[in-house]
């Protein structure tokens, strides 16, 4: 007995031989799968702040843009026809201005030699400033119709990429009405998890990505719609050709204690798996039923339990 307990001591501690390591629980993290969608932060609308007809459309769905960049001309014909109007108007509130100045000035002179009265001189000066007063009335006027016919540009709310385009140009369009819907703020993974995992969701933490990827969990939106939790995933380098594409993605829900081995440990004969544990310094295989892979162990569901030495080949 001795010379074979040596001899095992030996073939565990020489290189590139049998193993052994003492089991114990271990924290699994519990996955859920569930499919997430490539959907920007934010869906602005760029809207037309005037009605009129489209004269000019600048940008297609794709298209990315920058804040403040001019995406379409809404033009309004009668904009122009006010505009002459304000123009006649402030014509004629000039003549009248200076016929009433001419005025005033001859009735300040019959008023120094005595011969007109301070009361026809008060009048001349009150349609003088009248005359003024209307005139600045109409050049605001004037000003407002010209600030309104430069609101036909539509500038871009922010900076991002063009989604939807639902008008053409020529069309006619109302003040208030969106030209386009532009997503900014970065693209993230979007999920709709139910609700009763949302006690379990961190910011912050990692979440699986297909087969390779991670992503951390940047957002965890406070309303609940249809049972349902609305969360965002930060992901490097994540694809953005599609936006409301589906991805694969497996979300952390919870943890408990389980039992680990490598997955060298585990040996099939006859469609049963076993596992070598050493008894008595003697090895002995010993049935095992296995649960979930977690990365390169896995999961002894039944047949071993806590303290069981494990020899690794």
């Amino acid at each position: 007995m001795r010379v074979l307990l040596l001899t095992a001591s030996f073939l565990a501690a020489g290189p590139g031989l049998a193993e052994t390591f003492t089991l114990a629980p271990e924290t699994i993290t519990e996955w859920k799968p569930i499919y997430g969608t490539v959907e920007p932060r934010n869906e602005v609308p760029a809207r037309a702040r005037i009605g009129g007809v489209i004269d000019e459309l600048l940008v297609t769905e794709g298209d990315e843009v920058t804040a403040g960049q001019r995406i379409a001309t809404v033009h309004d014909e009668k904009l122009g026809f006010q505009v002459a109007a304000y123009d006649a108007q402030i014509a004629a509130l000039k003549a009248q201005l200076a016929t009433a100045e001419t005025e005033l000035g001859r009735g300040e002179a019959l008023v120094e030699r005595g011969v007109a009265t301070a009361q026809r001189l008060d009048q001349l000066r009150t349609t003088v400033d009248v005359t003024r007063g209307q005139l600045a009335a109409a050049g605001a006027g004037r000003e407002v119709v010209v600030q309104q016919a430069a609101e036909g540009e539509v500038l871009a709310p922010e900076g991002g990429r063009v989604l939807t385009v639902p008008v053409t140009r020529g069309a006619v369009i109302l003040a208030g009405e969106p030209l386009a819907t532009i997503g900014s703020g970065g693209l993230f993974l979007r999920l709709a998890v139910p609700e009763r995992h949302a006690g379990a969701l961190e910011e912050g933490a990692t979440i699986r990505i297909g087969t390779a990827a991670e992503g951390r969990l940047a957002k965890v939106y406070p309303q609940i719609e249809g049972g349902r939790v609305t969360v965002d995933v930060e992901v490097p380098d994540l694809p953005g050709a599609f936006v409301n594409a589906r991805v694969p993605v497996e979300l952390p829900v919870g943890a408990r204690q389980g039992l680990l081995v490598p997955a060298s440990a585990v040996v099939t004969r006859s469609g049963i798996d076993f596992v070598t544990v050493m008894e008595t310094g003697a090895e002995v295989e010993r049935a095992v039923i296995l649960g979930e892979p977690v990365g390169d162990r896995v999961e002894i569901l039944t047949g071993l339990r806590a303290g069981d030495e494990v020899v690794v080949p």
